[in-house]
């Protein structure tokens, strides 16, 4: 009997979970939410866009969230620390944070904490735009090599677009900080008792995707290109690190110091540090031909190909890198910046209850498609895939003074399954098969009207991961794979997933005639995307837009009364 521990790091709090690495059972849990700012997230009310974290919320949260899954774990018969082989963890990103000559995070330095510029700088932290438009046309012009893999732009959310803001906003905080690291490199890194920035081991997964790193080029971009943008950045790179690696190698071993803290064995292997959306596809059972939506308050989808054959760049995508989701082969990332997020916005700030998410699901769910009459566009915190523009805003077409909350709320819901449709058409487009889509996150457990549109939306079943907790899991799976099965864990990546991942056998299936209405609907959407999003030679009706919502209302409206369904206007 083996176990290991994932860990799971996510925007307002960490939990770990120890799992048997036998079938992947979940046999204990905890989970320790961030006590500093707001859930978590340190902001600043005359700057909307900024997110930070505290750094000592990771170190706090990884003690407390191991010990209480372990002392959970203890009920469970035959269970014993001792026989913990692996801790793998997961991460949100990119969040980037300056530590110092010892590897601590500045911070922890007294000088240094009420600074927000020296803390984490959040994945969803956008003060960074102009910078990223910067390095994209900068890139364009002396180095377009450097794109092509991250779909041709790149994002305020990303490693060098927030490290370039805060030399520009925080010179003394850049200056004091001896380098930089991702927070899926920096937990296993304190874990392991590293003290030298110099020794972190980082992973291809947060390089790949967020720094511009490729073999292809010899690493992260060229000093001569960081210096057209800064000469600082320029000097920088050379205390950054030279070579990033896949999950086919430990990023460290357990410290004593922590395996005292933690009653767990010492010397035990850390696994390589990966974003949360990416060990959420490894416990999702990820394979060719599946393409996994990791869903929450924002969403993150994967897809994978074998490295071993040629692969197309996919403009707009988050990114196509070798062993970014498992080794040998080619993770495809993409996503959406705000889903939960827009439902909750809905609730908590237009109805001012954040509890009405049942109530107006209930009401939503008796709407038929196109009923009424309404179409949003999902760009509320911006749009991620495929356009890249975290400046783009949220819209809603087709209000009334009939127009309910519930017609809003299910309206919001289609958006959010509109762009869904546009990325995984995007990704189709460019030769990656999509045979399958496997979903996880919570809304995914708690919500079947949100699973019934998706499914009618993109016209594919949609398969529900049988863990709850997927990106946790992930990261116990590549533990496991990492240990080896001399002590009980596993070699190969493909028997780890079939032993420790199944999916559920609940599952939504498309309705063909809302199929049917949500094609004209999705043509709609299309127009609002391309016109408001800016694409090249966009092709929009909008003169008629308005009217044409309405056609499809009446007609759904009509086709109800004749089958007896409707007798007054809905009170959704």
């Amino acid at each position: 009997m083996s176990y290991t521990i994932g860990l799971d790091y996510g925007t307002n709090s960490v939990r770990a979970i120890v799992v048997d690495c036998a079938d992947g059972r979940v046999i204990g849990t905890s989970v320790f939410e961030y006590p500093s700012g707001d859930h978590g997230v340190l902001v600043e009310p005359k700057q909307p866009h900024l997110a930070r974290q505290n750094p000592a919320d990771y170190i706090e949260g990884a003690r407390a969230s191991i010990r209480g899954a372990l002392a959970q774990a203890s009920n469970e018969r035959g269970f014993s620390a001792d026989r913990v082989i692996g801790i793998g963890v997961d991460t949100t990103g990119s969040t980037p944070l300056p530590v110092d000559a010892r590897a601590r995070p500045l911070a922890l330095d007294p000088r240094w904490k009420n600074n927000l510029a020296a803390h984490a700088w959040l994945w969803k932290d956008h003060t960074s735009t102009e910078e990223a438009a910067a390095i994209t046309e900068t890139a364009r012009r002396h180095a377009p090599q450097y794109l092509d893999p991250i779909g041709g732009t790149y994002s305020s959310e990303w490693w060098w677009s927030k490290i370039w803001h805060c030399l520009k906003v925080a010179p003394d905080v850049f200056d004091a900080g001896a380098s930089w690291v991702e927070l899926a490199d920096f937990v296993p890194a304190f874990l392991a008792g590293i003290d030298d920035p110099r020794r972190i081991v980082r992973s291809v997964c947060a390089a790949g995707h967020k720094a511009m790193y490729s073999e292809t080029w010899g690493g992260l971009p060229s000093k001569p290109f960081l210096a057209r943008l800064d000469p600082r950045l320029a000097a920088l790179r050379d205390r950054l690190y030279e070579k990033a690696y896949a999950a086919d190698r430990p990023a460290g071993h357990l410290s004593d110091q922590w395996a005292a803290d933690l009653g767990l064995p010492a010397g035990i292997v850390i696994a390589m540090g990966g974003f949360d959306a990416h060990y959420g596809a490894v416990g999702s059972g990820i394979r060719t031909g599946t393409f996994v939506k990791i869903i929450g308050t924002s969403t993150c989808d994967c897809a994978i190909a074998p490295s071993g054959g040629a692969i197309k760049d996919i403009p707009g995508i988050c990114g196509i890198v070798n062993g970014s989701i498992m080794p040998g082969y080619f993770g495809i990332e993409a996503g959406q910046s705000a889903v939960g997020d827009i439902l909750n916005w809905w609730v908590r700030v237009c109805q001012g209850d954040e509890s009405l998410h049942e109530l107006l699901s209930a009401r939503a769910a008796r709407l038929q498609p196109g009923e009424s009459g309404l179409v949003a566009l999902d760009w509320n915190n911006g749009n991620r895939t495929v356009l890249v523009d975290t400046r783009l805003t949220g819209l809603i077409v087709g209000q009334t003074l009939h127009t309910t909350p519930g017609e809003i709320y299910r309206a919001l819901i289609e958006a959010t399954a509109f762009g869904a449709r546009v990325i995984i058409e995007r990704i189709q487009e460019y030769g990656v098969p999509i045979e399958r889509v496997v979903c996880c996150g919570g809304i995914v457990e708690k919500n079947d009207l949100f699973m019934q549109i998706y499914a009618d939306v993109i016209g594919q079943p949609m398969l529900i991961a049988g863990s709850p907790q997927t990106p946790a899991l992930g990261a116990a799976v590549s533990a496991a794979v990492t240990a080896g099965s001399t002590v009980g864990g596993y070699d190969d990546w493909t028997e780890a997933q079939e032993r420790m991942t199944t999916i559920k056998e609940k599952r939504f299936a498309p309705h063909a005639g809302a199929h049917r209405v949500y094609n004209e609907l999705f043509a709609i959407y299309r127009e609002l995307h391309d016109e408001f999003g800016g694409v090249a030679g966009a092709k929009s009706d909008l003169g008629t837009l308005m009217k044409r919502l309405l056609a499809i209302r009446e007609r759904v409206f009509e086709n109800e009364q004749k089958e007896g369904r409707k007798e007054g206007l809905s009170l959704g």
